[in-house]
């Protein structure tokens, strides 16, 4: 009798494009599909899976709404990042033509990446919940007049033809998951570049925020990522999240976290993880942006 293969949970159905970003990063577990982010982060949490691939921002589409919302609450620890490259494809169903398209149905990121597309064949966007299922739905209704975006798998996993290979609007269209897990895993200081993930909130005081940030940028501490966003309905709270270049054993960022928690309330400073740098993202320092 084999051992199960343990899982790793993405929000979508089999074939999206979080689906094919758990078997590049993770090829030893198998992949899980959820129906929202909120149930895929509870499988980790029950421990149904081991892991759960979270997108988080699109190099086109911008931020994945809401997601900054469930990290925090979800008790979940980010033991490394993913960067998946994003080729969209129009699917149809067989037999189907490019001139036959009057509608296309996809999610919502998908839809905005592929502006160019919609315009050129005057079709109407209509959003699904993923790419996948998407692709799922017009196998099921076998309309030549319907069409959908998503990636090479989904055309392969129900039956679907290629109308055209890569309709995404930009070519570096990427998007950046998370991987955690309900326990963290510190890497080594000093044994390559790391990124870490932090959380705070800031006295409700005038400067408080440049005062707080001021530590990152006195230690040479570099930000990738600062975002905010409103706590528990209130529009005078606000909570920061922060992605900082760096390991908190290292002197530098250890320095800028000891002034990060002196102008905030007590236990208002989380770190949310520490994880190896992926090489997509190292590649870009080297090498600068993609154009």
């Amino acid at each position: 009798m084999t051992e199960q293969k343990q899982k790793i949970a993405f929000q979508g159905e089999p074939g999206a494009n979080s689906h094919m970003a758990c078997q590049a990063a993770r090829p030893d577990l198998e992949p899980l599909p959820c129906q929202s982010f909120e149930d895929m982060l509870e499988a980790v949490k029950t421990g149904e899976a081991l892991l759960a691939m979270v997108p988080v921002e699109n190099s086109v589409a911008g931020r994945v709404a809401d997601i900054h919302h469930l990290l925090p609450e979800s008790g979940l620890y980010i033991i490394g990042e993913h960067y998946q490259r994003i080729n969209a494809m129009l699917l149809g169903v067989p037999g189907a033509k490019i001139s036959d398209v009057k509608e296309i149905r996809s999610h919502v990121h998908a839809l905005a990446q592929s502006r160019k597309l919609m315009a050129e064949l005057g079709a109407k966007p209509v959003q699904h919940a993923d790419t996948a299922g998407a692709a799922r739905f017009i196998a099921e209704q076998g309309d030549k007049s319907i069409a959908a975006i998503g990636p090479r798998l989904a055309a392969e996993l129900y039956g679907l033809d290629i109308l055209r290979e890569s309709v995404e609007d930009a070519e570096h269209n990427t998007t950046r998951f998370l991987i955690m897990a309900r326990e963290g895993i510190m890497p080594p200081a000093d044994n390559g570049p790391c990124v870490t993930t932090i959380i705070f909130r800031v006295r409700s005081v005038p400067a408080a925020l440049y005062k707080a940030l001021g530590g990152f940028a006195t230690n040479g501490i570099n930000l990738t990522k600062l975002e905010s966003y409103l706590v528990d309905g209130k529009f005078t709270a606000a909570q920061f999240y922060v992605d900082a270049e760096g390991h908190p054993e290292e002197t530098p960022l250890k320095l800028a976290l000891e002034e990060l928690h002196f102008f905030c309330p007590k236990g208002a400073v989380r770190i949310l993880g520490t994880y190896p740098a992926h090489k997509f993202r190292i590649e870009q320092i080297i090498n600068g942006p993609v154009a």
